[in-house]
């Protein structure tokens, strides 16, 4: 404790002497139980009628955080907030609470302490509904409830007169602070919490069933991400975390879990921006004898029933005060035919590698040698097209060679069964009518093993157990995938780092 204090700030050492002064006192800064009768939410729902300088006889036991405190003399005021960000004054008068627990309460008490109040709701003669603090024989009229060491950050107005507590980063990396005096982070843990509880709902009244995938892995896949890799001294072998659960997913379609979900973080050793984590959220689901187009169905039905049960209704209101509308069908486009538009020429699967170079070029793009076709027309496709699409938009079927793990269009050559959608401007969720036929997929993979072996870091390996599941006999089935924390953007107009509510960042150095 010693060495803490004298290399703590002084506002922290200030505090820890009054928690050593409780404590010296016989009283415990943090108890293990309050008298707690009611909440702050609760207290503003039953005693809002109270009208001006009008009381309760009814006694409530309550707690909040000390966001402030004013007055002086003989009387003080205190403002009170709960998790939700609920606040409620607290008055505290010498002669309710006895002159040396307000002298106490003057001394002990900080802004960022837990504090719990006893008292009777009252309305103040400014109007504020208000708990009067009283104590009686058997019961003291405030306790502190957890001692703050730490002060609240302080307000301050930037450069361009905008009004901030927390810097972009300290939000960021302190996400706690962030949650205590920004109702914005607070309410994006309550929509996050509210979408995901409507997605599950969706697919469970939809007869999936949400299973665990394993988050260790010997052979990464899935997708195509580079992984991260660890080592595991009980078995002495490198393990992958996973990119995607979609091949672990797949082999319980084999084994006749027919309709299958998972919402499951991902880790993929790849950038990280404003549309990228390392690591994410994503919802994986496959439905056998479905295709991409019922995945597109189900898609857009779960995102609109999660828009209104998250947000209140299918059009979202973004920060800028801008609508965007999500409901209704939604638009679809061919990934290819689209593309030959945007850049007043041909454009198709047979287009020649050196012409797709040329055009890559005049993009400025940075085309590695070991892309194939279909990954280099991708990129031309998200460089002419990409930012364009605000609307809710399906960019339908894409390459078969950039696409391992996907059927080959029923009536189109050269592409597969695969869209990507894409709303305001970035892209959300993929689904395929999924390959099923074993043999194939072991053609598409061992290619994927050569294309490893020239350098594209992406690639995915020659998974033989997937295979040998497949060759159990994996029937028609449709996928789909959709980042979480995308939606969120989607919904809120907020960057990936606001959605997570604990990204990693960088460290300090």
């Amino acid at each position: 404790m010693k060495d803490f204090l004298e290399n703590a700030p002084e506002q922290v050492r200030v505090r820890a002497n009054k928690r050593q002064e409780m404590l010296d006192a016989g009283v415990d800064p943090y108890p293990v139980e309050l008298p707690i009768t009611t909440t702050i939410a609760q207290v503003r729902e039953a005693y809002e009628s109270l009208g001006e300088e009008e009381e309760s006889q009814d006694v409530v036991g309550l707690v909040g955080r000390v966001m402030a405190v004013r007055g002086s003399g003989k009387l003080q005021f205190v403002v009170l907030q709960d998790g939700a960000g609920n606040q409620l004054q607290a008055m505290l008068s010498a002669k309710a609470v006895g002159a040396d627990s307000l002298k106490s309460f003057k001394s002990l008490v900080d802004l960022g302490d837990h504090l719990f109040v006893r008292g009777r709701p009252i309305r103040s003669k400014r109007g504020e509904l208000s708990v009067f603090a009283e104590a009686t024989e058997d019961e003291a009229a405030w306790r502190i409830a957890s001692k703050a060491l730490r002060p609240l950050p302080k307000a301050f107005v930037t450069d361009d007169g905008t009004a901030m507590t927390l810097s972009e980063d300290q939000r960021v990396r302190r996400r706690y602070l962030d949650m205590i005096v920004r109702p914005a982070a607070r309410d994006m843990v309550r929509v996050r919490a509210n979408v995901v509880y409507s997605l599950r709902e969706y697919f469970h009244d939809a007869g999936f069933i949400e299973i665990e995938t394993p988050m260790l892995q010997t052979i990464h896949g899935g997708a195509a991400a580079r992984p991260f890799t660890t080592h595991m001294n009980a078995y002495d072998t490198d393990l992958f975390l996973r990119i995607a659960p979609e091949l672990f997913l797949k082999r319980a379609v084999v084994g006749g879990v027919d309709k299958v979900f998972e919402i499951n973080r991902n880790f993929r050793n790849e950038g990280a921006d404003s549309s990228h984590s390392p690591e994410f959220t994503m919802l994986e689901a496959y439905e056998a004898y479905g295709t991409y187009d019922s995945m597109a169905r189900r898609t857009r039905e779960f995102i609109q029933k999660a828009a209104r049960d998250a947000m209140g209704s299918e059009q979202v209101t973004l920060p800028d005060g801008s609508v965007y509308d999500l409901s209704g069908s939604w638009r679809e486009i061919s990934m290819f035919e689209a593309t030959a538009d945007a850049l007043g020429r041909e454009f198709s699967v047979d287009t020649p590698r050196e012409e797709l170079l040329a055009i890559a070029g005049e993009f400025g793009l940075d085309i590695p040698d070991h892309y194939v076709n279909g990954k280099i027309a991708e990129e031309i496709f998200e460089a002419a097209l990409g930012d364009d699409l605000y609307e809710p938009t399906f960019v339908r079927d894409y390459p078969v060679d950039s696409s391992p793990l996907v059927r080959q269009h029923r009536s189109k050559p050269g592409v597969v069964e695969k869209w990507d959608l894409y709303i305001r401007g970035f892209e959300l969720a993929t689904a395929y009518s999924e390959l099923v036929d074993p043999v194939v997929q072991r053609e598409r993979l061992v290619e994927q093993s050569l294309a490893a072996a020239q350098g594209d870091e992406e690639a995915m390996s020659l998974d033989e157990d997937f295979l040998e599941a497949m060759e159990q006999g994996m029937p028609p089935t449709g996928g789909m995938g959709m980042g979480l924390d995308r939606l969120l953007m989607a919904f809120t107009g907020q960057g990936i780092r606001e959605t997570i509510t604990f990204p990693l960042v960088k460290k300090l150095s």
